[in-house]
């Protein structure tokens, strides 16, 4: 079940990666690991220690899949 959420999650963040700009979400992975989906794919945290691992979501039920497939791979906590 984790491999399909996983892979589910990288076929729609491909998906949207292809599409036009007018993207708005991002997932963003902290150095904790602690990953949060961010509303503006253009605007980055504050600080450092931060990795944009999604770019280009074009909604967030997107975002959430491709969070969901990052938890689902480990790559987030």
């Amino acid at each position: 079940m984790n491999r399909l959420a996983f892979a589910v999650g990288l076929l729609i963040a491909g998906l949207a990666a292809s599409t036009p700009a007018r993207a708005d979400f991002a997932v963003v992975r902290f150095g904790d690991g602690f990953c949060k989906i961010w509303s503006d794919s253009a605007d980055n945290p504050w600080g450092t220690g931060w990795t944009k691992i999604a770019l280009g979501l074009p909604d967030y039920l997107t975002a959430q899949a491709a969070l969901a497939g990052a938890h689902a791979h480990g790559t987030c906590r």
